[in-house]
Protein backbone atom coordinates (compact mmCIF):
# COMPACT_ATOMS: atom_id res chain seq x y z
CA UNK A 1 0.00 0.00 0.00
CA UNK A 2 2.97 2.33 0.45
CA UNK A 3 4.24 2.10 -3.13
CA UNK A 4 2.58 3.91 -6.01
CA UNK A 5 3.69 3.97 -9.62
CA UNK A 6 1.91 3.95 -12.97
CA UNK A 7 3.54 0.59 -13.79
CA UNK A 8 2.51 -1.18 -10.59
CA UNK A 9 -1.01 -2.50 -10.02
CA UNK A 10 -2.94 -0.47 -7.45
CA UNK A 11 -4.20 -2.23 -4.35
CA UNK A 12 -7.92 -1.50 -3.95
CA UNK A 13 -8.59 -3.35 -0.72
CA UNK A 14 -8.70 -6.67 1.04
CA UNK A 15 -11.16 -9.10 2.60
CA UNK A 16 -10.51 -10.98 5.83
CA UNK A 17 -13.80 -12.47 6.98
CA UNK A 18 -13.49 -15.93 8.49
CA UNK A 19 -12.42 -18.31 5.74
CA UNK A 20 -12.78 -15.61 3.10
CA UNK A 21 -9.39 -14.11 2.35
CA UNK A 22 -8.76 -11.92 -0.67
CA UNK A 23 -6.60 -9.10 -1.94
CA UNK A 24 -8.29 -6.81 -4.47
CA UNK A 25 -6.34 -5.05 -7.21
CA UNK A 26 -7.48 -2.67 -9.94
CA UNK A 27 -9.18 -4.28 -12.94
CA UNK A 28 -6.82 -4.90 -15.87
CA UNK A 29 -8.93 -5.19 -19.01
CA UNK A 30 -6.41 -7.03 -21.21
CA UNK A 31 -5.31 -9.72 -18.80
CA UNK A 32 -1.67 -10.71 -18.59
CA UNK A 33 1.19 -10.54 -21.06
CA UNK A 34 1.51 -14.32 -21.32
CA UNK A 35 -1.96 -14.60 -22.85
CA UNK A 36 -1.06 -12.27 -25.70
CA UNK A 37 2.20 -14.08 -26.44
CA UNK A 38 0.86 -17.63 -26.35
CA UNK A 39 -2.67 -17.32 -27.77
CA UNK A 40 -2.10 -17.32 -31.52
CA UNK A 41 -5.82 -16.83 -32.18
CA UNK A 42 -5.61 -13.24 -31.03
CA UNK A 43 -4.09 -10.38 -33.02
CA UNK A 44 -0.37 -10.44 -32.39
CA UNK A 45 1.19 -7.55 -30.52
CA UNK A 46 3.19 -5.29 -32.82
CA UNK A 47 6.89 -4.64 -32.23
CA UNK A 48 6.03 -1.18 -30.93
CA UNK A 49 3.42 -2.68 -28.57
CA UNK A 50 5.96 -5.17 -27.26
CA UNK A 51 8.59 -2.51 -26.65
CA UNK A 52 6.10 -0.25 -24.86
CA UNK A 53 5.11 -3.13 -22.60
CA UNK A 54 8.78 -3.98 -21.94
CA UNK A 55 9.61 -0.35 -21.10
CA UNK A 56 6.59 -0.12 -18.78
CA UNK A 57 7.49 -3.28 -16.88
CA UNK A 58 11.13 -2.19 -16.67
CA UNK A 59 10.11 1.19 -15.27
CA UNK A 60 8.02 -0.53 -12.60
CA UNK A 61 11.01 -2.60 -11.53
CA UNK A 62 13.30 0.42 -11.65
CA UNK A 63 10.93 2.18 -9.25
CA UNK A 64 10.96 -0.74 -6.81
CA UNK A 65 14.77 -0.97 -6.88
CA UNK A 66 15.73 2.71 -6.85
CA UNK A 67 12.85 4.89 -5.67
CA UNK A 68 11.38 2.85 -2.84
CA UNK A 69 12.90 3.42 0.60
CA UNK A 70 13.96 0.78 1.48
CA UNK A 71 14.28 -0.85 -1.98
CA UNK A 72 12.04 -3.79 -2.84
CA UNK A 73 12.91 -6.95 -4.79
CA UNK A 74 9.84 -8.38 -6.53
CA UNK A 75 11.22 -11.95 -6.69
CA UNK A 76 8.58 -13.33 -9.07
CA UNK A 77 8.80 -11.40 -12.33
CA UNK A 78 7.21 -13.44 -15.12
CA UNK A 79 4.90 -12.82 -18.07
CA UNK A 80 1.79 -13.84 -16.12
CA UNK A 81 2.61 -11.20 -13.48
CA UNK A 82 2.73 -8.38 -16.03
CA UNK A 83 -0.84 -7.16 -16.47
CA UNK A 84 -2.19 -4.97 -19.26
CA UNK A 85 -4.88 -2.32 -18.89
CA UNK A 86 -7.34 -1.13 -21.55
CA UNK A 87 -4.54 0.85 -23.25
CA UNK A 88 -2.15 -2.12 -23.10
CA UNK A 89 0.00 -0.31 -20.54
CA UNK A 90 2.03 -2.77 -18.47
CA UNK A 91 1.75 -3.02 -14.69
CA UNK A 92 3.60 -5.42 -12.40
CA UNK A 93 1.41 -7.53 -10.14
CA UNK A 94 1.61 -10.17 -7.39
CA UNK A 95 3.95 -8.95 -4.66
CA UNK A 96 3.45 -12.00 -2.45
CA UNK A 97 7.13 -13.01 -2.65
CA UNK A 98 8.59 -9.50 -2.51
CA UNK A 99 11.40 -8.75 -0.09
CA UNK A 100 12.86 -5.53 1.28
CA UNK A 101 16.49 -5.05 0.29
CA UNK A 102 19.06 -3.34 2.56
CA UNK A 103 19.94 0.00 0.99
CA UNK A 104 22.80 0.86 3.34
CA UNK A 105 25.90 -1.29 3.06
CA UNK A 106 24.15 -4.54 2.18
CA UNK A 107 24.93 -6.48 -0.96
CA UNK A 108 22.27 -9.18 -0.68
CA UNK A 109 19.56 -10.79 1.42
CA UNK A 110 20.08 -14.40 2.50
CA UNK A 111 16.74 -16.14 2.11
CA UNK A 112 15.13 -19.43 1.17
CA UNK A 113 14.88 -19.66 -2.61
CA UNK A 114 11.46 -18.74 -4.01
CA UNK A 115 10.25 -17.94 -7.50
CA UNK A 116 9.09 -19.61 -10.68
CA UNK A 117 11.20 -22.22 -12.51
CA UNK A 118 12.57 -20.85 -15.76
CA UNK A 119 12.49 -17.29 -14.47
CA UNK A 120 14.51 -17.98 -11.33
CA UNK A 121 17.99 -16.44 -11.14
CA UNK A 122 20.41 -19.43 -11.26
CA UNK A 123 22.94 -17.66 -9.02
CA UNK A 124 20.32 -16.96 -6.37
CA UNK A 125 19.10 -20.55 -6.71
CA UNK A 126 22.59 -21.85 -5.87
CA UNK A 127 23.71 -19.36 -3.21
CA UNK A 128 20.41 -18.31 -1.55
CA UNK A 129 21.71 -14.75 -1.90
CA UNK A 130 19.02 -12.45 -3.23
CA UNK A 131 19.67 -8.98 -4.67
CA UNK A 132 18.13 -6.66 -7.27
CA UNK A 133 20.00 -8.43 -10.07
CA UNK A 134 17.79 -11.47 -9.42
CA UNK A 135 14.84 -9.43 -10.70
CA UNK A 136 16.97 -8.32 -13.64
CA UNK A 137 17.51 -11.95 -14.65
CA UNK A 138 13.77 -12.70 -14.48
CA UNK A 139 13.00 -9.58 -16.50
CA UNK A 140 15.52 -10.69 -19.12
CA UNK A 141 13.64 -13.96 -19.51
CA UNK A 142 10.36 -12.06 -19.96
CA UNK A 143 12.03 -9.81 -22.54
CA UNK A 144 13.13 -12.88 -24.50
CA UNK A 145 9.52 -14.09 -24.43
CA UNK A 146 8.36 -10.71 -25.73
CA UNK A 147 10.91 -10.77 -28.55
CA UNK A 148 10.55 -14.37 -29.68
CA UNK A 149 7.08 -15.53 -28.67
CA UNK A 150 8.72 -18.77 -27.49
CA UNK A 151 7.87 -20.45 -24.16
CA UNK A 152 10.47 -20.19 -21.41
CA UNK A 153 11.19 -23.93 -21.53
CA UNK A 154 11.04 -25.86 -24.81
CA UNK A 155 11.12 -29.64 -25.18
CA UNK A 156 13.75 -30.84 -27.65
CA UNK A 157 12.19 -33.10 -30.25
CA UNK A 158 13.31 -36.74 -30.20
CA UNK A 159 15.45 -36.02 -27.15
CA UNK A 160 14.66 -36.43 -23.48
CA UNK A 161 15.72 -32.90 -22.52
CA UNK A 162 14.56 -29.31 -22.38
CA UNK A 163 16.17 -26.07 -23.47
CA UNK A 164 15.82 -22.70 -21.75
CA UNK A 165 14.83 -19.70 -23.85
CA UNK A 166 18.13 -17.93 -23.09
CA UNK A 167 20.11 -20.92 -24.43
CA UNK A 168 17.90 -21.08 -27.50
CA UNK A 169 18.31 -17.38 -28.32
CA UNK A 170 22.06 -17.42 -27.58
CA UNK A 171 22.46 -20.26 -30.06
CA UNK A 172 20.36 -18.47 -32.69
CA UNK A 173 22.13 -15.14 -32.10
CA UNK A 174 25.51 -16.75 -32.78
CA UNK A 175 24.31 -17.40 -36.34
CA UNK A 176 23.53 -13.69 -36.72
CA UNK A 177 20.03 -13.89 -38.22
CA UNK A 178 17.73 -11.61 -36.23
CA UNK A 179 14.76 -12.58 -38.43
CA UNK A 180 15.01 -16.13 -37.08
CA UNK A 181 14.89 -14.89 -33.49
CA UNK A 182 12.02 -12.38 -33.58
CA UNK A 183 8.47 -13.76 -33.31
CA UNK A 184 7.38 -14.80 -36.84
CA UNK A 185 3.90 -13.45 -36.03
CA UNK A 186 5.34 -9.98 -36.65
CA UNK A 187 5.82 -10.90 -40.33
CA UNK A 188 9.06 -8.93 -40.47
CA UNK A 189 7.40 -5.66 -39.37
CA UNK A 190 10.10 -4.36 -37.04
CA UNK A 191 13.21 -2.19 -37.09
CA UNK A 192 16.15 -4.60 -37.35
CA UNK A 193 18.66 -2.60 -35.29
CA UNK A 194 15.99 -2.11 -32.63
CA UNK A 195 15.38 -5.86 -32.46
CA UNK A 196 19.10 -6.68 -32.32
CA UNK A 197 19.59 -4.21 -29.48
CA UNK A 198 16.62 -5.66 -27.57
CA UNK A 199 18.09 -9.17 -27.90
CA UNK A 200 21.46 -7.91 -26.64
CA UNK A 201 19.77 -6.31 -23.61
CA UNK A 202 17.85 -9.50 -22.84
CA UNK A 203 20.96 -11.70 -23.04
CA UNK A 204 22.90 -9.30 -20.78
CA UNK A 205 20.07 -9.52 -18.25
CA UNK A 206 20.13 -13.32 -18.31
CA UNK A 207 23.88 -13.62 -17.76
CA UNK A 208 24.46 -16.29 -15.10
CA UNK A 209 26.86 -13.99 -13.21
CA UNK A 210 24.76 -11.33 -11.49
CA UNK A 211 27.55 -8.72 -11.38
CA UNK A 212 27.64 -8.72 -15.19
CA UNK A 213 23.94 -7.91 -15.52
CA UNK A 214 22.83 -4.30 -16.09
CA UNK A 215 20.76 -2.37 -13.55
CA UNK A 216 17.09 -1.77 -14.30
CA UNK A 217 17.91 1.89 -14.85
CA UNK A 218 20.30 0.88 -17.65
CA UNK A 219 17.71 -1.50 -19.07
CA UNK A 220 15.08 1.27 -19.22
CA UNK A 221 17.47 3.55 -21.12
CA UNK A 222 18.39 0.81 -23.61
CA UNK A 223 14.78 -0.19 -24.25
CA UNK A 224 13.72 3.41 -24.78
CA UNK A 225 16.37 3.60 -27.48
CA UNK A 226 14.90 0.47 -29.08
CA UNK A 227 11.46 2.08 -29.02
CA UNK A 228 12.81 5.33 -30.48
CA UNK A 229 14.26 3.39 -33.42
CA UNK A 230 10.95 1.63 -34.07
CA UNK A 231 8.99 4.89 -33.89
CA UNK A 232 11.44 6.42 -36.37
CA UNK A 233 10.88 3.51 -38.76
CA UNK A 234 7.15 4.09 -38.60
CA UNK A 235 7.60 7.75 -39.49
CA UNK A 236 9.73 6.90 -42.52
CA UNK A 237 12.99 7.82 -40.77
CA UNK A 238 14.84 4.59 -41.45
CA UNK A 239 18.51 4.44 -40.65
CA UNK A 240 18.27 6.19 -37.27
CA UNK A 241 21.52 5.68 -35.41
CA UNK A 242 22.25 5.23 -31.70
CA UNK A 243 23.18 8.92 -31.40
CA UNK A 244 19.76 10.11 -32.56
CA UNK A 245 18.06 7.43 -30.49
CA UNK A 246 19.80 8.78 -27.38
CA UNK A 247 18.75 12.28 -28.36
CA UNK A 248 15.09 11.19 -28.52
CA UNK A 249 15.53 9.29 -25.26
CA UNK A 250 16.83 12.42 -23.52
CA UNK A 251 13.63 14.35 -24.21
CA UNK A 252 11.21 15.10 -21.38
CA UNK A 253 8.55 12.43 -21.08
CA UNK A 254 4.97 13.52 -20.49
CA UNK A 255 3.54 12.55 -17.09
CA UNK A 256 0.44 11.02 -18.68
CA UNK A 257 2.45 8.74 -20.94
CA UNK A 258 6.05 7.98 -20.09
CA UNK A 259 6.65 6.91 -23.69
CA UNK A 260 5.38 9.98 -25.58
CA UNK A 261 7.94 12.76 -26.08
CA UNK A 262 6.58 16.31 -25.75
Amino acid sequence: MRVHHRNLTNLVGCCNEGAHLAILYEFMANGNLKQHLSDRKETSLSWEDRLRIAVGAARGLEYLHKSCKPPIIHRDIKSTNILLNEKFEAKLADFGLSRIYPSEGGTHVSTVVAGTPGYLDPEYNITNRLNEKSDVYSFGVVLLEIITGHPVITEVENEDKHIHISQLVTSMASEGHIEDIVDPCLLGEFEVVSAKKAVEVALKCTCHTSSKRPSMNEVVVELKECLAMELARKTNSRGIGPHLAREINSMNWDSESSLQPR
